[in-house]
């Protein structure tokens, strides 16, 4: 627990640093420029899809005609941008999670450890090679688990639950890899997952929560058309700072770990050197010094 708390306040600290701000406008700036490509080519034909979709039902349009009744006719116009905009949203974070692990989570994990880790030895277990595999092998796992739970979201109380722990899972297996891959040697890696698993999922969940609040701005821009534009850029930057955030406190949590793992460990005996067979002989044949009273 002590390691818990001591490297959130850390992270939330290094949050203010001008580096990790500047930082954060990389993946912002690659992720708003998807986003809004992709919404200019398919924002209209996934609306017409789901008003289409609305409207071939019996149900719902009986509901509409309720609705209409009570003057509430307008909630028909929302609610199409409001499916299109929630069925978005986890790919938006499972490739923010992507965009901050590949461009910022490395310069986080050098800057905490040149402030706090500069007499850790760099073993190098993991290669970037691998950390792509994992990233998105992880990834992969993580969009098959939100495709299977999406009739679980119809529950009202596990679409609050479902998609933050998808997103925790997610974003713990790439932080907690991400985070050790230059300084831990592969069974130094696996040790500290081992050991501290709970902890460090525990991390990915209270962040993947935290992931899930600018939802609330993300939706806004679909009931105030006008500010879209804009509310959508905002909402993406948040998710940035969230995963920046997250890669921070893993990274803190991670090396102090792993400083505490090598610190049980007794030092390693360097071996002495075996004295040369020529020397021994060169002082066996040497003559003896008489002493200087004979």
């Amino acid at each position: 627990m002590t390691l818990f708390l001591d490297s959130f306040w850390r992270a939330v600290a290094y949050c203010m640093h001008p580096r990790v701000i500047a930082l954060s406008f990389l993946p912002l700036v690659a992720m708003v420029a998807l986003a809004l490509g992709l919404g200019y080519l398919y924002w209209e034909p996934a609306l017409d899809g789901v008003r289409a979709m609305l409207e071939g039902s019996d149900l719902l349009t009986q509901l509409w005609r309720w609705l209409e009744g009570l003057g509430l006719g307008q909630l028909k116009t929302v609610l199409a941008p409001l499916i299109v905009i929630f069925a978005v949203t986890p790919l938006i974070v499972v490739f923010s999670l992507l965009a901050v692990g590949l461009t910022m989570a490395p310069a986080l994990v050098r800057l905490v450890a040149e402030r706090r880790f500069a007499h850790l030895e760099r073993k190098r277990g993991g290669s970037l090679a691998l950390s792509l595999l994992w990233s998105f092998g992880s990834t992969l796992l993580a969009l098959v688990a939100l495709v299977l739970s999406l009739p679980l979201w119809l529950v009202p109380p596990l679409i609050l639950v479902l998609p933050p722990l998808i997103w925790g899972w997610l974003t713990y297996r790439v932080m907690a890899f991400d985070a050790l891959a230059e300084h831990a040697s592969k069974d130094e890696r696996q040790e500290i997952l081992r050991r501290h698993r709970l902890w460090l999922l525990g991390i990915g969940v209270l962040t993947g929560y935290l992931g899930a609040a600018p939802s609330i701005v993300w939706a806004s821009g679909a009931l105030f058309a006008a500010a879209f534009v804009i509310l959508v850029p905002v909402a993406i930057w948040i998710y940035t700072l969230v995963f920046a955030f997250a890669s921070l406190w893993f990274a803190h949590y991670s090396l102090a770990a792993l400083e505490r793992l090598r610190a049980e460990r007794p030092p390693v005996a360097r071996p002495v050197e075996p004295v040369a067979a020529e020397t021994l002989a060169l002082r066996d044949e040497s003559p003896a010094i008489p002493p200087s009273g004979a």
